[in-house]
């Protein structure tokens, strides 16, 4: 039987698909072997028995391209084959901006439901309202469609019209709205008062973070002005992000010269050392940050940080332990890419959190019923197959899971990382009546830990 590709066929398609910035002459310095070219032998052979007596047709785009995700899913969790499709969504993801409707929505039995329009949106000006149903999308039933595709069908160019039907509650006939498509930025920043505490929300690390949180810092302090006593930094079920936005969080809470992360690559060589520059934006008032077994990496980065230089009190519950780096290495004309684990990131004491997580200077835990519903869901990095080890002497994983398993790395700038999670658990109330608001218990901690924090510093005065 005639090869479909000779050894040497197969060693000039690797050539081909090697990350841009590879030179002809880095290649030279390591040829390859002949065990190498015996092993591209076999690969020649499984490949073309594939193609040709494989059940079903199977093109060679689906072949080649499954084989070098194989290659790297093998490695680690993180690193994997970004196709033309997958790499445009990580994009749109990680910027943080896209054209669409501006609704936040999910699935329920089959149906998209609306969890909330985004203010300032198409979405918002039309009315539509939490808890409606999108049942058509130009006159095409969408029901039994996944989350994904619904919302790939209302993202869209910029100005292009899209006629949405919906289903409310005490309205008998379905409403028709056309919506035109704006320019859509996710907020990964809330942000509330909390009688005289700033509660800040972060729940991902993209483009539009470190913008979010200016501006909530500038409106918390002109709402509460001199009676601003501290923040709470909420990144519980974060999964992490861009690696540039991490260090540009940990920066707003930090004095200059103060070392944020640094990176090793292969063998601990050292990589980059990122480090404050002058000005605390929070004029050092105190700081408690929330994590929980969902922060993961670039969450993880920025509690590392600020937990290491005593400027935060982290509190919670142990964080998930991704210490891992993706660079996203753009291929073929930047048509598709590769995320490859290129670094193990270490926190200013040096300690590597890689398996390990951040272990919160107080342990709380959240209401119990809530945390006996999340039993048995929970993973955390050192769960995953094929995990980076830790490489620091002597540390041991935490043997107890404690969170899901986000999909997000922190990825160098400026060629960012996907990120992706699944929603957080909705907290039960204590009473496990639905209708009575949930208690935040860590939440309410920290605000009293804040509050004490505050008391404290207060001047004294003696008679």
């Amino acid at each position: 039987m005639n090869k479909l590709f000779s050894t040497a066929a197969i060693a000039a398609l690797l050539a081909f698909t090697a990350p841009l910035g590879v030179t002809a002459t880095a290649q030279a310095r390591e040829p390859l072997k002949s065990e190498t070219y015996k092993q591209l032998d076999l690969f020649a052979d499984v490949f073309e028995r594939v193609r040709s007596e494989y059940v079903e047709e199977v093109t060679d785009e689906q072949l080649i391209e499954a084989a070098i995700d194989g290659m790297l899913t093998s490695l680690d969790p993180h690193s994997s084959y970004l196709n033309k499709k997958n790499f445009a969504d990580m994009r749109v993801q990680t910027r943080g901006e896209f054209g669409g409707l501006g609704i936040e929505v999910t699935t329920e039995n089959g149906f998209v439901k609306v969890i909330s329009p985004m203010d300032e949106t198409p979405a918002a000006r039309a009315g539509v309202q939490p808890g409606d149903y999108i049942t058509h999308l130009n006159d095409e039933q969408i029901v039994g469609l996944t989350l994904n595709e619904a919302v790939e069908k209302m993202r869209g160019p910029v100005g292009s019209d899209l006629k949405v039907t919906i289903r409310r509650a005490n309205v008998a006939e379905p409403i028709q709205l056309t919506l035109t498509r704006a320019n859509i930025k996710v907020q990964s920043v809330r942000f509330r008062a909390e009688d005289n505490v700033g509660y800040i929300r972060i729940s991902s690390f993209n483009e539009q973070t470190q913008p979010g949180l200016d501006k909530a810092m500038a409106k918390l302090k002109e709402q509460l002005g001199p009676k601003l006593i501290g923040y709470v930094l909420d990144m519980r079920n974060n999964p992490g992000g861009l690696l540039d936005q991490a260090v540009s969080v940990s920066d707003t809470f930090l004095d200059k010269g103060r070392e944020i992360v640094s990176t090793r690559g292969r063998g601990g060589k050292e990589g980059d050392r990122y480090t404050a520059k002058a000005g605390d934006a929070a004029d050092g008032l105190p700081v408690v940050v929330l994590i929980n077994g969902g922060s993961a990496s670039a969450s993880e980065i920025v509690a590392g940080a600020l937990q290491d230089h005593k400027r935060a009190i982290v509190l919670g519950t142990q964080s998930f332990g991704k210490g891992s780096v993706q660079t996203i290495i753009p291929l073929q004309g930047q048509q598709s890419a590769m995320r490859l684990t290129t670094s193990r990131y270490y926190t200013p004491s040096g300690k590597s959190i890689q398996q390990l997580g951040i272990t919160p200077d107080i342990e709380v835990q959240p209401a119990k019923i809530e945390e006996l519903a999340a039993a048995g869901q929970r993973r955390r990095e050192a769960d995953l197959p094929n995990a980076l080890r830790n490489t620091d002497q002597g540390a041991k994983p935490n043997p107890n899971p404690s969170g899901p398993a986000p999909g997000a790395p922190a990825t160098p700038t400026p060629t960012p990382g996907p990120t992706s999670a699944a929603p957080a658990p909705t907290p039960v109330a204590a009473n496990g009546n639905p209708d009575t608001p949930p208690v935040d218990y860590q939440l309410a901690r920290a605000v009293d830990l804040l509050r004490g924090v505050s008391m404290f510093n207060q001047p004294k005065h003696t008679n």
